[in-house]
């Protein structure tokens, strides 16, 4: 498909996964028109747009749906990265392996950002920050590794694997909020707490990270109300 065309994506502000596809489309510069969904009354677009998993993110790009945050991801990079912001380096194991901790981010941050917000007990939400944390770990060597001493795990500029961790920045600073444990931390990690300051200051975030810990947090009481 040719690059062009209209843009609408239907997604929810707090979500991690509707963030990354909307700092994607920002990084390469497109306009698109954003559809806040009530996932709690799903429109018929959103039913008809992803009818296998009923769930946001979805783009529509003249009216066909992509969905899964990851796949909108590549989708755009594919479709208007090549004129605008690619993600993925030319080496085709550098490629594989950004799809590979891509993977990981969302296997082990995505698992504990899901029972730091959704457990009932304290200790399951404690639990669920042990193995954020954890991953947080090994994510600083990932970063060292693919950053080759640039500033990001794409290198010189976000790649894959900065914008689907990038999608959960906020998240920590509200789950530090919530159960008094900072996932992303300045000592045990330096590099990816340095890589978090960068990334936030890229013009394609601003507005969209969760920056307002109170705001969110009075979304999640109204929504578990």
């Amino acid at each position: 498909m040719a690059a062009g065309g209209e843009l609408k994506l239907l997604g929810l502000w707090t979500s991690p996964f509707v963030i990354r596809v909307r700092l994607m489309l920002n990084l390469n510069g497109l306009s698109y028109e954003y559809v806040e969904e009530d996932v709690k009354n799903k429109s018929e677009l959103l039913l008809g747009s992803n009818p296998v998993h009923k769930k946001v993110p979805v783009l529509l790009h003249d009216g066909k749906p992509i969905c899964e945050s990851q796949v909108i991801v590549q989708y755009i990079d594919e479709v208007f990265g090549a004129a605008g912001h690619p993600i993925f380096p030319a080496d085709p194991y550098e490629r594989a392996t950004a799809r590979f901790w891509a993977a990981y981010v969302d296997d082990k941050v995505g698992s504990a950002w899901r029972a730091m917000l959704f457990a009932q007990e304290i200790e399951e939400k404690v639990e669920g920050a042990k193995h954020a944390i954890a991953a947080m770990e090994t994510l600083e060597g990932a970063l060292r590794d693919c950053s080759k001493g640039n500033g990001y795990f794409g290198g010189d500029m976000a790649g894959l694997v900065d914008i689907v961790l990038g999608g959960y920045l906020g998240w920590f600073n509200v789950f530090e909020k919530m159960i008094g444990i900072r996932v992303l931390d300045a000592e045990r990690t330096p590099l990816l707490a340095a890589w978090a300051d960068r990334f936030r200051a890229l013009d394609a975030a601003r507005g969209i990270l969760l920056e307002d810990v109170d705001q969110v947090l009075d979304f999640l009481k109204a929504f578990f109300a």
